[in-house]
Protein backbone atom coordinates (compact mmCIF):
# COMPACT_ATOMS: atom_id res chain seq x y z
CA UNK A 1 0.00 0.00 0.00
CA UNK A 2 1.06 3.81 -0.74
CA UNK A 3 1.79 6.00 1.65
CA UNK A 4 -0.79 8.49 1.93
CA UNK A 5 0.59 12.35 2.99
CA UNK A 6 -2.48 15.10 3.70
CA UNK A 7 -0.78 18.59 2.95
CA UNK A 8 -2.42 21.66 3.97
CA UNK A 9 -1.88 24.66 1.46
CA UNK A 10 -1.34 22.34 -1.51
CA UNK A 11 -2.43 25.19 -3.93
CA UNK A 12 0.81 27.26 -2.23
CA UNK A 13 4.05 28.07 -3.53
CA UNK A 14 5.54 24.99 -1.07
CA UNK A 15 2.16 22.89 -1.25
CA UNK A 16 2.42 22.46 -5.18
CA UNK A 17 6.25 21.64 -4.68
CA UNK A 18 5.72 19.15 -2.18
CA UNK A 19 2.54 16.87 -3.96
CA UNK A 20 5.28 16.45 -7.20
CA UNK A 21 7.81 15.70 -4.65
CA UNK A 22 5.74 13.02 -2.94
CA UNK A 23 3.81 11.72 -5.95
CA UNK A 24 7.28 10.95 -7.58
CA UNK A 25 8.05 8.80 -4.64
CA UNK A 26 4.35 6.95 -4.90
CA UNK A 27 2.65 8.51 -2.58
CA UNK A 28 -1.11 8.92 -2.36
CA UNK A 29 -1.48 12.72 -1.56
CA UNK A 30 -4.57 14.35 0.44
CA UNK A 31 -4.12 18.26 -0.57
CA UNK A 32 -6.31 20.87 1.32
CA UNK A 33 -7.10 24.03 -0.95
CA UNK A 34 -9.55 26.96 -0.28
CA UNK A 35 -11.99 28.41 -2.24
CA UNK A 36 -9.05 29.99 -5.33
CA UNK A 37 -6.99 26.72 -6.64
CA UNK A 38 -5.13 29.02 -9.19
CA UNK A 39 -2.42 27.42 -11.48
CA UNK A 40 0.63 26.48 -8.99
CA UNK A 41 -1.05 22.57 -8.79
CA UNK A 42 -1.19 22.15 -12.92
CA UNK A 43 2.03 19.48 -12.89
CA UNK A 44 0.86 17.86 -9.75
CA UNK A 45 -1.98 17.12 -11.47
CA UNK A 46 -1.68 16.21 -14.30
CA UNK A 47 1.52 13.60 -12.33
CA UNK A 48 -0.65 12.64 -9.69
CA UNK A 49 -3.70 11.44 -11.95
CA UNK A 50 -5.92 9.66 -9.58
CA UNK A 51 -3.29 9.34 -6.34
CA UNK A 52 -3.83 13.22 -6.23
CA UNK A 53 -7.48 14.27 -4.46
CA UNK A 54 -8.01 17.74 -3.30
CA UNK A 55 -10.49 18.43 -0.44
CA UNK A 56 -12.19 21.21 0.88
CA UNK A 57 -10.81 22.40 4.16
CA UNK A 58 -9.66 25.88 6.70
CA UNK A 59 -7.67 25.86 9.51
CA UNK A 60 -10.48 28.11 11.17
CA UNK A 61 -12.78 25.26 10.61
CA UNK A 62 -12.13 22.70 13.14
CA UNK A 63 -14.88 20.64 11.39
CA UNK A 64 -13.52 20.69 7.89
CA UNK A 65 -10.43 19.73 9.71
CA UNK A 66 -11.46 16.58 11.58
CA UNK A 67 -13.58 15.42 7.92
CA UNK A 68 -10.47 16.16 6.21
CA UNK A 69 -8.21 13.86 7.90
CA UNK A 70 -11.02 11.35 8.29
CA UNK A 71 -11.57 11.33 4.33
CA UNK A 72 -7.39 11.21 4.03
CA UNK A 73 -6.60 8.56 6.62
CA UNK A 74 -2.58 9.84 6.57
CA UNK A 75 0.40 8.22 7.43
CA UNK A 76 2.46 11.83 7.37
CA UNK A 77 0.34 15.38 7.34
CA UNK A 78 2.59 18.53 6.21
CA UNK A 79 0.59 21.67 7.65
CA UNK A 80 2.03 24.64 5.08
CA UNK A 81 -1.04 26.33 5.03
CA UNK A 82 -0.65 30.07 6.35
CA UNK A 83 -1.14 33.38 6.42
CA UNK A 84 2.23 33.92 4.96
CA UNK A 85 3.24 37.24 3.65
CA UNK A 86 4.89 38.98 6.82
CA UNK A 87 4.15 42.61 5.74
CA UNK A 88 0.49 42.57 6.09
CA UNK A 89 0.67 40.60 9.09
CA UNK A 90 0.02 44.29 11.31
CA UNK A 91 -3.06 44.89 9.64
CA UNK A 92 -4.45 41.31 9.83
CA UNK A 93 -2.95 40.53 13.21
CA UNK A 94 -6.49 38.43 14.30
CA UNK A 95 -6.54 36.35 11.04
CA UNK A 96 -2.90 36.16 11.31
CA UNK A 97 -3.10 34.62 14.84
CA UNK A 98 -5.94 32.69 14.20
CA UNK A 99 -4.30 30.59 11.07
CA UNK A 100 -0.89 30.65 11.60
CA UNK A 101 -1.36 29.87 15.89
CA UNK A 102 -4.78 28.33 16.81
CA UNK A 103 -5.10 26.84 13.15
CA UNK A 104 -2.10 24.58 13.90
CA UNK A 105 -3.53 23.49 17.70
CA UNK A 106 -6.91 22.78 15.50
CA UNK A 107 -4.79 20.40 12.92
CA UNK A 108 -3.19 19.08 15.75
CA UNK A 109 -6.16 17.81 17.79
CA UNK A 110 -8.22 16.91 15.02
CA UNK A 111 -5.22 13.90 13.96
CA UNK A 112 -5.15 13.35 17.90
CA UNK A 113 -8.71 12.62 17.65
CA UNK A 114 -8.79 10.97 14.32
CA UNK A 115 -5.46 9.56 13.22
CA UNK A 116 -3.22 10.15 16.22
CA UNK A 117 -0.76 7.61 14.35
CA UNK A 118 0.26 10.21 11.96
CA UNK A 119 3.50 11.95 11.24
CA UNK A 120 3.12 15.76 11.82
CA UNK A 121 5.15 18.36 10.33
CA UNK A 122 4.87 22.11 11.11
CA UNK A 123 6.44 24.95 8.32
CA UNK A 124 7.94 26.79 11.04
CA UNK A 125 9.76 30.21 9.99
CA UNK A 126 12.98 32.20 10.37
CA UNK A 127 10.81 34.87 11.71
CA UNK A 128 10.38 32.82 15.12
CA UNK A 129 14.33 34.46 15.76
CA UNK A 130 13.50 37.66 14.33
CA UNK A 131 15.82 39.94 16.46
CA UNK A 132 18.65 36.97 16.85
CA UNK A 133 21.68 37.71 18.38
CA UNK A 134 24.93 35.72 17.46
CA UNK A 135 26.04 35.15 13.85
CA UNK A 136 23.58 32.21 13.00
CA UNK A 137 20.23 30.75 14.21
CA UNK A 138 20.14 27.55 15.02
CA UNK A 139 17.89 25.36 17.14
CA UNK A 140 19.48 26.23 20.44
CA UNK A 141 18.82 29.87 19.46
CA UNK A 142 16.19 31.86 21.86
CA UNK A 143 13.38 32.51 20.02
CA UNK A 144 12.27 36.60 19.59
CA UNK A 145 9.51 37.54 16.76
CA UNK A 146 9.23 40.70 15.63
CA UNK A 147 6.29 40.98 13.72
CA UNK A 148 2.68 39.03 14.23
CA UNK A 149 3.45 36.54 11.77
CA UNK A 150 6.40 35.92 13.92
CA UNK A 151 4.70 35.22 16.77
CA UNK A 152 2.09 33.18 15.70
CA UNK A 153 4.30 30.96 13.99
CA UNK A 154 6.28 30.95 17.64
CA UNK A 155 3.38 29.58 19.03
CA UNK A 156 2.63 26.96 16.67
CA UNK A 157 6.44 25.76 17.30
CA UNK A 158 5.66 25.35 20.71
CA UNK A 159 2.11 23.85 19.91
CA UNK A 160 3.86 21.22 17.84
CA UNK A 161 6.29 21.11 20.64
CA UNK A 162 3.69 20.56 23.70
CA UNK A 163 1.85 17.74 21.75
CA UNK A 164 4.98 16.04 20.96
CA UNK A 165 5.89 15.89 24.89
CA UNK A 166 2.00 15.53 26.28
CA UNK A 167 0.28 13.67 24.04
CA UNK A 168 3.03 11.43 21.79
CA UNK A 169 2.25 13.10 18.99
CA UNK A 170 5.33 12.54 16.13
CA UNK A 171 5.22 16.32 15.99
CA UNK A 172 8.56 17.90 14.10
CA UNK A 173 9.37 21.35 13.50
CA UNK A 174 10.74 22.39 9.93
CA UNK A 175 12.53 26.11 10.77
CA UNK A 176 12.02 26.99 7.21
CA UNK A 177 14.34 30.42 6.26
CA UNK A 178 13.49 32.53 3.14
CA UNK A 179 12.86 29.72 0.49
CA UNK A 180 11.50 31.08 -2.84
CA UNK A 181 10.94 30.16 -6.66
CA UNK A 182 8.65 31.40 -9.70
CA UNK A 183 5.77 30.01 -8.01
CA UNK A 184 6.02 32.77 -5.18
CA UNK A 185 3.26 35.22 -4.99
CA UNK A 186 4.09 39.32 -6.59
CA UNK A 187 3.17 40.54 -3.02
CA UNK A 188 6.76 39.24 -1.37
CA UNK A 189 9.73 41.17 -2.21
CA UNK A 190 12.03 38.75 -4.09
CA UNK A 191 9.28 37.80 -6.70
CA UNK A 192 8.15 42.02 -6.60
CA UNK A 193 12.02 42.35 -7.62
CA UNK A 194 12.34 40.13 -10.28
CA UNK A 195 8.81 40.90 -11.90
CA UNK A 196 9.79 44.16 -11.71
CA UNK A 197 13.53 44.14 -13.22
CA UNK A 198 11.33 42.12 -16.04
CA UNK A 199 8.52 44.32 -16.37
CA UNK A 200 11.18 47.31 -16.77
CA UNK A 201 13.65 45.35 -19.42
CA UNK A 202 10.31 45.01 -21.56
CA UNK A 203 9.22 48.55 -21.45
CA UNK A 204 6.19 47.69 -19.07
CA UNK A 205 7.70 49.98 -16.55
CA UNK A 206 9.97 52.46 -15.56
CA UNK A 207 10.74 52.13 -12.06
CA UNK A 208 10.41 50.17 -8.82
CA UNK A 209 9.74 51.77 -5.57
CA UNK A 210 10.80 49.08 -2.50
CA UNK A 211 11.57 49.34 1.45
CA UNK A 212 14.35 48.52 3.18
CA UNK A 213 17.16 47.49 0.71
CA UNK A 214 19.66 46.71 3.49
CA UNK A 215 17.26 43.95 5.07
CA UNK A 216 19.31 40.72 5.03
CA UNK A 217 18.10 37.17 4.25
CA UNK A 218 18.54 33.60 3.69
CA UNK A 219 17.74 32.62 0.60
CA UNK A 220 17.09 29.46 -0.88
CA UNK A 221 15.22 27.50 -3.73
CA UNK A 222 11.60 26.24 -2.42
CA UNK A 223 12.11 23.05 -4.15
CA UNK A 224 15.05 22.10 -1.94
CA UNK A 225 13.39 23.40 1.13
CA UNK A 226 10.37 20.51 0.12
CA UNK A 227 12.73 17.84 -0.12
CA UNK A 228 14.06 18.73 3.46
CA UNK A 229 10.50 18.45 5.04
CA UNK A 230 10.08 14.96 3.57
CA UNK A 231 13.36 14.12 5.04
CA UNK A 232 12.35 15.44 8.55
CA UNK A 233 9.40 13.06 8.68
CA UNK A 234 11.18 10.09 7.60
CA UNK A 235 13.36 10.12 11.18
CA UNK A 236 13.13 7.42 13.40
CA UNK A 237 11.80 9.95 16.43
CA UNK A 238 10.10 13.47 15.82
CA UNK A 239 12.81 16.35 15.81
CA UNK A 240 12.93 19.64 15.32
CA UNK A 241 15.59 21.10 12.45
CA UNK A 242 16.89 24.60 11.07
CA UNK A 243 16.38 24.73 7.07
CA UNK A 244 18.29 27.26 5.50
CA UNK A 245 21.12 27.98 3.01
CA UNK A 246 23.72 29.68 5.80
CA UNK A 247 24.21 32.44 3.48
CA UNK A 248 22.60 35.81 3.97
CA UNK A 249 22.10 38.37 1.00
CA UNK A 250 20.70 42.26 1.41
CA UNK A 251 17.76 43.03 -0.61
CA UNK A 252 20.08 45.57 -2.08
CA UNK A 253 21.94 42.45 -3.33
CA UNK A 254 18.76 40.71 -4.78
CA UNK A 255 18.09 43.75 -7.12
CA UNK A 256 21.50 44.01 -8.17
CA UNK A 257 21.17 40.47 -9.42
CA UNK A 258 17.79 40.30 -10.97
CA UNK A 259 18.35 43.34 -12.68
CA UNK A 260 22.00 42.37 -14.53
CA UNK A 261 19.74 39.44 -15.44
CA UNK A 262 18.67 41.56 -17.92
CA UNK A 263 21.54 44.07 -18.38
CA UNK A 264 20.44 46.78 -15.87
CA UNK A 265 21.75 48.61 -13.77
CA UNK A 266 18.90 48.98 -10.68
CA UNK A 267 20.32 51.75 -9.37
CA UNK A 268 18.97 53.53 -12.19
CA UNK A 269 15.03 52.20 -11.13
CA UNK A 270 15.18 50.97 -7.76
CA UNK A 271 13.66 53.79 -5.02
CA UNK A 272 13.04 53.86 -1.67
CA UNK A 273 9.66 54.59 -0.61
CA UNK A 274 8.89 54.84 3.13
CA UNK A 275 4.80 52.83 2.68
CA UNK A 276 6.44 49.97 2.40
CA UNK A 277 8.94 50.11 5.63
CA UNK A 278 7.69 47.66 8.45
CA UNK A 279 7.03 49.00 12.05
CA UNK A 280 9.42 46.63 13.37
CA UNK A 281 11.89 45.31 10.72
CA UNK A 282 14.05 42.49 10.98
CA UNK A 283 17.76 43.58 9.95
CA UNK A 284 19.13 39.76 9.27
CA UNK A 285 18.10 36.42 9.29
CA UNK A 286 20.57 33.90 8.54
CA UNK A 287 19.80 29.90 9.26
CA UNK A 288 22.92 27.32 10.70
CA UNK A 289 21.22 24.21 9.03
CA UNK A 290 24.50 21.84 10.34
CA UNK A 291 21.68 19.15 11.87
CA UNK A 292 19.77 18.81 9.16
CA UNK A 293 23.08 18.76 6.88
CA UNK A 294 24.07 16.08 9.77
CA UNK A 295 21.00 14.29 10.65
CA UNK A 296 19.06 14.69 7.34
CA UNK A 297 21.77 14.22 4.91
CA UNK A 298 20.23 17.83 3.11
CA UNK A 299 21.94 19.96 1.16
CA UNK A 300 20.56 22.92 -0.34
CA UNK A 301 21.16 22.63 -4.70
CA UNK A 302 20.18 25.96 -6.04
CA UNK A 303 22.65 28.94 -5.53
CA UNK A 304 21.62 32.55 -4.38
CA UNK A 305 22.37 33.60 -8.14
CA UNK A 306 21.29 30.65 -9.66
CA UNK A 307 17.68 31.48 -7.67
CA UNK A 308 17.55 35.39 -8.84
CA UNK A 309 18.44 34.30 -12.00
CA UNK A 310 15.38 31.61 -12.52
CA UNK A 311 12.64 33.69 -11.20
CA UNK A 312 13.68 36.73 -13.37
CA UNK A 313 13.94 34.54 -16.69
CA UNK A 314 10.11 32.63 -15.35
CA UNK A 315 8.40 35.87 -15.09
CA UNK A 316 10.08 37.57 -18.55
CA UNK A 317 9.14 34.18 -20.34
CA UNK A 318 5.35 35.24 -18.97
CA UNK A 319 4.88 38.55 -19.54
CA UNK A 320 6.47 37.71 -23.07
CA UNK A 321 4.19 34.91 -23.34
CA UNK A 322 1.02 37.54 -22.57
CA UNK A 323 2.23 40.19 -25.15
Amino acid sequence: MPKRALITGVAGQDGSYLAELLLDKGYEVYGIVGPVLGELLDTAIEKGGDRLHLLDGDLSDMDSLLACVNMARPDEVYNLAAMSFVGDSWEQALRTTDINAVGVLRLLEALRQVAPEARFMQAASGEVFGKAHGAAQNESTPLHPRSPYGVSKAYAYFITLNYRESHGTFGSNAVLFNHESPRRGVNFVTRKITDGAARISLGLADSLPMGNLDSRRDWGFAGDYVDAMWRILQQDEPDDFVVATGEAHSVREFCEVAFGRVGLDYEKYVTVDERFLRPADVDVLLGDASKAREKLGWEPGVSFRELVEMMVDADLACLQAQA
